[in-house]
């Protein structure tokens, strides 16, 4: 059978049920069936699908969510797979909207061309669902000192005083080790109890969110250590940055659809003698809150960025329009660090390299401006 003959499949997905559909090489509606979101049902999905072919692509709605077990069915068969996106509101008022529809939609747009992006891999998810438990903990935890400041606004006037100019931490440590069992007054053993409770709860949280981080930093690392040895970027904006981009970045085509991806890329908004641009309120905010973060970190901490900013300040820039413009800056960066597959040697311990290029401690302490005592420490080495 000669390649115009192939025919292309569509998915419409869903949490219990997903619906299969194969049209021609004309568009003409062939078959379609629903099939259970189970390992079993998959099965049967790839076989009805196959029978049906020679299938060129098979589209898929939500390849990263609901479809991402008959995404990684499809593809294991040898099938190509499509992302396509969600049927647009314009087109279901026309149209209607039901499984079926939209399993044809997924169908037409991968053959008429509208639909061509690589989908997400599956092996991002690790690394998603530790980013979604540590930002839950970071909630909780945030609720649990608004919580304690609460109680304290309501203890006893002796109560708040002593704990009234305590910074947060040293709050937390002085809550978390009272003993309410020691006052003889019932109602301020109560709040005692209250406030400790709260105090160690946000403790235990910290050390839990502590062990997120850790697990996110080695993950992160191994899956692309040129962006995690980027100037500016953790654990937590380098896990967020992965899974905006997926462990599949071929699919970003340039830095400047990366940067639409983030929302910095730069939007014209020029009209008569007015010539600028405005910061895209689009993309993934996440990403682009991440980017921003970088960019905070490096005008604490890296000259070169102090100077661009102080420059431009200089020549009547706004603060916002700095921040737009080194947003941009990194976000090349980063695109060049998530599609470059640039190795990274292992500088965890220093000694091995700085033996080799025949290095003094305190000359290697010199150039990177750190104390000697904390040369092998990697992360001061990393921020220096």
């Amino acid at each position: 059978m000669t390649e115009h003959h192939h025919r292309v499949g569509g998915i419409d997905s869903h949490k219990d049920s997903i619906h299969a559909a194969v049209i021609d090489e004309v568009g003409h509606h062939v078959a379609d069936r629903e099939f259970p979101t189970t390992q079993a049902g998959y099965r049967r999905a790839v076989a009805w699908l196959i029978e049906h072919g020679p299938l060129t692509a098979v589209g898929v709605e939500g390849t990263s969510s609901y479809g991402v077990g008959i995404t990684a069915a499809i593809a294991a068969a040898g099938i190509r797979v499509v992302e396509v996106n969600r049927t647009r509101p314009a087109e279901r008022r026309r149209q209607g909207k039901t499984d079926r529809l939209d399993a044809y939609r997924a169908a037409r747009s991968v053959q008429s061309g509208e639909a061509t992006t690589d989908p997400k891999s599956a092996t991002i998810e690790p690394l998603r669902a530790l980013n979604v438990a540590r930002r839950s903990a970071v909630k909780a935890q945030q609720v649990a000192l608004r919580q304690i400041g609460a109680v304290l606004i309501n203890a006893p006037a002796h109560l708040r005083d002593r704990y009234r100019d305590l910074s947060d931490a040293k709050l937390v440590t002085a809550l978390a080790a009272v003993r309410p069992e020691q006052h003889t007054d019932p109602g301020l053993a109560d709040t005692l109890h209250s406030l400790r409770s709260l105090a160690r709860r946000h403790r235990t949280l910290g050390e839990e969110i502590a062990d997120i981080e850790a697990r996110m930093r080695a993950r992160a690392t191994a899956a692309n250590p040129a962006l995690m040895a980027v100037k500016g970027v953790g654990p937590v904006v380098g896990a967020q940055l992965l899974i905006t981009a997926g462990d599949n970045p071929d699919r970003l085509r340039s830095s400047a659809s990366f940067a639409a991806l983030c929302g910095t890329a730069p939007i014209p908004v020029s009209s008569g003698r007015t010539d600028r641009h405005r910061l895209s309120r689009g993309g993934d905010r996440q990403a682009n809150a991440a980017l921003h973060h970088i960019v905070k970190v490096r005008l604490s901490c890296d000259p070169a960025t102090r100077a661009y900013r102080d420059a431009h300040l200089a020549k009547g820039w706004t603060i916002k329009a700095v921040f737009r413009a080194l947003k941009r800056a990194v976000a090349r960066e980063i695109f060049q660090a998530l599609t470059g597959h640039c190795a990274v040697p292992d500088y965890s311990d220093l000694r091995p390299a700085r033996r080799a290029k025949n290095l003094t401690l305190t000359a290697a302490a010199e150039h990177l401006g750190v104390w000697p005592s904390r040369i092998g420490l990697r992360d001061e080495i990393r921020t220096a």
